[in-house]
């Protein structure tokens, strides 16, 4: 549900206004060094200043309502945006919790000022409530804070404890009660006072410039799996299910890649995933696409199995509706999916939060980009630092190989910190 009082009144509409700029500076120098807002991919992307409306949900039907919210929202929202170009005029970022019963909040937060970069193209938004005058000041970039090292030690989930899940779920496998479930494991550590958390937004868009980076209401991360995109009708996805660290040089580098294409285990798992996204999507897309067989990814730190997925509309569909369509995946979750969600709550000794939940963006035509919230870590109000990894455990999985998997996913978050 939303919270009281979160919602515009019939005399409180938002009043969007987006106008070209010149500006070329890296937006991370513009947002709040402590609660940063920002989308990024290879340098561009959105960074939002201020909050103009915060709208917050909860329980199984914590996307649906957003996206019903968010329609009426759009529809009252006074917008002059000459630009009209994916990611300008009214724009909401979100991220939700990964399970229906979480008590942390999903969350869709409207900037007062939006700052964007796409194609060669900047441009400031600015977002006001129409009984307000607007009161965010112009963004200044700030120089980042000082230098910081934090250590991430085991959570809740000890690499013993997660050993022995993995273990307990293969049991689950082999007697038939699921196909695949994908379990994960907590690092936790605390950050000092006024840490510049976009020292870690920089590390992780410096090192992994593929990847969706992204910071909302206190989640970080760097994010290689594409949920869903949505853009004039068209709608894409990327699945990422089966990994391999990369080798020590070309060669071992070269063999740990055709390895992972022929492994039947992780082709196997990739294949769960895409047929998760695949069946969600039909019913609001035609001349759904995808690659006759997934193609490896290059990431720093790993090799993904990965395919493609492209779709037209059929129905006014949005990005949020899309979010609730397919969440959760395969690859986050397992199949059968209500299995391997119960599965999740009976062995995770934690509640994951916002990780392998959707996070991204969302526009007021309803189009916007959404990521799979990977490779991440929550940050909350009080220093607090929780990262999360996992792996998909199938029949053929072993647990000292999923440990080792969660420590090449940690990688990321792990040395952005460190």
């Amino acid at each position: 549900m939303t919270s009281p009082g979160t919602l515009p009144t019939a005399t409180e509409r938002l009043v969007v206004e987006t106008q070209q700029v010149d500006d070329t500076r890296s937006l991370l120098t513009l947002v709040d060094p402590q609660r940063p807002l920002l989308w990024l991919r290879k340098g561009c992307g959105l960074a939002g200043i201020g909050e103009a409306l915060r709208l917050e949900f909860s329980g199984p039907d914590r996307m649906r309502e957003a996206a019903v919210v968010w329609r009426d929202i759009a529809a009252a929202a006074t917008v002059e945006d000459p630009l009209r170009m994916p990611g300008t005029g009214l724009v909401a970022f979100g991220t939700f919790a990964f399970d229906d019963s979480s008590a942390q909040t999903s969350v869709l937060l409207v900037p007062q000022i939006i700052l964007g970069r796409r194609d060669g193209t900047s441009w400031i938004t600015r977002i006001r409530l129409d009984a307000t005058a607007s009161d965010a000041p112009d963004p200044l970039a700030t120089a980042f804070g000082p230098t910081y090292r934090l250590t991430l030690t085991p959570g809740a989930e000890s690499p013993a404890g997660f050993q022995a899940h993995v273990a307990d779920a293969v049991d689950r496998i082999l007697a038939g009660d699921l196909s695949k479930v994908v379990l994960s494991r907590d690092l936790i550590g605390h950050l000092p006072a006024d840490a510049d958390l976009r020292r870690i937004v920089s590390d992780l868009a410096v090192g992994y410039p593929d990847c969706w980076t992204f910071a909302v209401d206190g989640l970080l991360g760097s994010s290689p799996e594409t949920l869903v995109s949505v853009q004039d009708g068209s709608v894409t996805a990327r699945v990422l299910a089966g990994t391999a660290s990369r080798g020590a040089d070309a060669a071992s580098d070269q063999d740990a890649a055709v390895n992972l294409a022929t492994s039947a285990k992780d082709q196997d798992e990739h294949q769960f995933a895409v047929q998760s996204v695949l069946a969600s999507l039909r019913p609001h897309t035609s001349h759904v696409l995808t690659s006759e067989i997934p193609f490896t990814l290059k990431l720093p730190n790993l090799w993904h199995l990965a395919t493609d997925v492209e779709g037209t509309l059929t129905d006014n569909a949005t990005s949020l509706d899309l979010i609730d369509a397919l969440h959760p995946t395969a690859a986050v979750a397992g199949s059968p999916t209500p299995a391997a969600v119960a599965l999740i709550a009976e062995l995770e000794p934690f509640d994951r939060g916002r990780y392998a939940g959707p996070v991204g963006w969302v526009g007021a035509d309803g189009d916007g980009e959404w990521a799979i919230a990977l490779r991440c870590a929550q940050v909350d109000q009080d220093g607090t630092v929780t990262a999360y990894a996992g792996g998909g455990i199938v029949a053929e999985s072993v647990p000292e190989k999923e440990l080792a998997e969660t420590r090449m996913k940690f990688r990321p978050i792990v040395d952005a910190f460190g």
